[in-house]
């Protein structure tokens, strides 16, 4: 369908130009991401310049859109801002969360099916994104590595997650944390058709039925070996790119910014499917 179309490493993504992100809005044009997808995991739109109702529109051809519960747009209640600058959105102090591997929804019943981010404004230092695609770590692992893991579950929290970005919070950090629910995961997660990968990251805080230090063992070791760079890219954004990626297969990652960065980004995410423990 498109005809720049080029991988960006054998592993993960591929990226695709000359496109208008206004002509993605159409069924034909979801249909391909979703097989492009599920075949690299990670789909760039370099310079597309979508708009916030194309946005939305392609996101709804692609499946069901998460309406965010705090923070979303007023005319575009699906979008959220992502920035540093408590001027620009009410979630700006959690976003320096993103700076850790993580995964999109983790603390959802079903984590979320997948995310589509554009880049509105660019930082001239840091904040570029980076991605893993745990579908291939998980692949690679040695028979014995499979074995080792397989039928464990995970405790997934927000609070996991943001004592890495603010290691010394206050009761009222706490109190805000603890009020987002802890999920039970399975560590790796089989779909109907097969495949498999590996549901770590940020909000992986424990393994049930082991001691800490036996539970923190496995996810350390894994979320090292998934983000190697084998399996790995790094996205350096540009204005109007737009970026979609697999997110029940591919953990990412923000670079670091300064809260002062113009850096702003639009975000949609697709509701979960169940998947098969």
């Amino acid at each position: 369908m498109f005809d720049a179309v080029t991988p960006i490493t054998p592993a993960i993504g591929i990226e695709v130009t000359g496109v208008s992100g206004e002509s993605l809005a159409n069924p034909d044009a979801a249909a391909w991401c979703r097989t492009a997808l599920d075949d690299h995991g990670v789909v760039l739109f370099r310079e597309c310049h979508i708009g916030d109702d194309a946005l939305v529109s392609l996101s709804r051809l692609l499946g069901d859109v998460v309406i965010a519960p705090v923070g979303g747009q007023k005319n575009h209640p699906e979008i959220s801002t992502i920035s540093l600058d408590p001027a620009k959105t009410v979630l700006a102090a959690y976003n320096s969360g993103t700076f850790h591997w993580h995964i999109d929804g983790a603390t959802d019943a079903i984590p979320q099916k997948a995310t589509l981010l554009t880049a509105l404004e660019v930082s001239a230092e840091g904040g570029d994104t980076e991605f893993a695609n745990t579908y291939a770590a998980y692949e690679a692992l040695s028979a014995d590595e499979k074995a080792e893991i397989e039928g464990l579950e995970v405790v997934h929290s927000f609070a996991t997650a943001q004592r890495l970005a603010n290691p010394d919070p206050t009761e009222k950090q706490k109190a805000a944390w603890a009020r987002v629910p802890s999920r039970i995961h399975p560590l790796v997660w089989t779909r109907r058709n097969g495949r498999r990968s590996l549901l770590i990251g940020a909000t992986a805080g424990e393994v049930v039925g082991k001691s800490a230090s036996e539970g923190r063992a496995p996810l350390d070791r894994l979320l090292e070996w998934s983000t190697g760079p084998q399996f790995a890219l790094r996205q350096h954004w540009r204005r109007g790119d737009l970026v979609l990626w697999d997110n029940t297969g591919m953990l990412h990652r923000a670079i670091p910014y300064t809260p002062s960065s113009p850096r702003l980004m639009h975000r949609t995410t697709l509701l979960g499917e169940e998947v098969v423990a």
